[in-house]
């Protein structure tokens, strides 16, 4: 036993948590106890961190709604890597005085995969390294190169007009649109301004780079799906839940649309029978987006920062 306040590190997928930061600053003040699975449901949670006076949480792994928040009497200290986690309760939070605190990023990772997720699949390279690691024919596949054709990019923050720069990269065509100052950001880019119906009908890439919020929840619809052009190719690497995943399926499902690269999904992790999972024409990855050794350093870094600025009563980078 030890009257050291427990400090709970979850969803540790990759065993990596201890070891992407120096916490020895922590060893004599805190219990640290890791979590390399996902705990499942919310009294599985709400049992495994009953006597948790700190958590650290990675990304929206496991979501703290207000419900489960009451089931941890102990917690004065929730840990979320990242600025922003739609998973946390923050009113809940303070109203049970809870602080909640986030953490720096590494670069633009999510907009990395995404176009590394597009190349892939239109270059066919699943497929080709499977062939050559079975020994088969020597080339099977016809890839598509992306010079001269038209890339749509929903959303011009960060991640998007990074994204915009690669499809110039790539001599791309580029149009874009985005909630806010649409004109103004496509001109400051050089690219076309143009509404979200007429992206999703002229594009042969599309590109989703929002957050989700209660405005982009959904906003990828049946009807902008359903404009789609027949071989053009759908990419999400930002939430699940912004694209109505049943019309994505059933697209898909019929060959409507020329295929999808996705790293996110509305349930996470996918359930093993889910046809994300079989799709022929579907390039798919466990959220991995924001995985990268450098993330993971500034992640757990600023966390083990984070907790010695509470236990001093001086905390850092609180959410509201």
């Amino acid at each position: 036993m030890t009257d050291r306040p427990i400090c709970a590190v979850l969803d540790d997928y990759q065993d990596v948590a201890l070891t992407s930061a120096d916490w020895s600053s922590l060893k004599d003040r805190v219990e640290i106890r890791r979590f390399d699975k996902h705990l499942g449901d919310e009294n599985s949670v709400a049992a495994d961190l009953a006597d948790c006076t700190m958590i650290v949480a990675m990304r929206e792994r496991t979501g703290f709604p207000e419900s489960l928040l009451k089931r941890l009497p102990k917690l004065r200290l929730l840990v979320t890597t990242g600025m922003r986690n739609r998973s946390i309760d923050l009113a809940a939070a303070k109203k049970l005085n809870i602080t909640v605190s986030g953490t720096g990023a590494a670069g633009n990772p999510a907009a990395e995969l995404a176009w590394a997720g597009l190349l892939a699949y239109m270059r066919k390279l699943p497929e080709e390294v499977a062939n050559f690691r079975a020994g088969g024919p020597w080339q099977t596949g016809l890839g598509r190169s992306l010079q001269g054709r038209k890339l749509g990019v929903v959303g011009l923050g960060k991640l998007g007009r990074r994204v915009v720069g690669f499809g110039q990269a790539f001599g791309m065509e580029v149009c874009a649109w985005t909630r806010t100052d649409l004109a103004s950001r496509a001109e400051a880019l050089n690219i076309e301004p143009v509404t979200l119906l007429e992206l999703f009908r002229s594009s042969d890439v599309i590109t989703v780079q929002l957050s989700l919020v209660p405005e982009t929840e959904g906003l990828i619809s049946a009807d902008l799906l359903g404009a789609m052009k027949s071989d053009a190719v759908f990419v999400n690497t930002s939430r699940g839940p912004i694209a109505d995943e049943e019309t994505l399926i059933a697209a898909l499902q019929d060959k409507r649309i020329g295929g999808a690269v996705l790293d996110v999904f509305g349930q996470e992790p996918l359930p093993d029978d889910h046809p994300y999972r079989r799709l022929p024409n579907v390039l798919a990855t466990p959220h991995i987006g924001y995985v990268t050794e450098e993330n993971y350093r500034v992640y757990y870094s600023d966390a083990v920062e984070n907790i010695l600025a509470w236990l001093d009563g001086t905390p850092l980078r609180e959410l509201t």
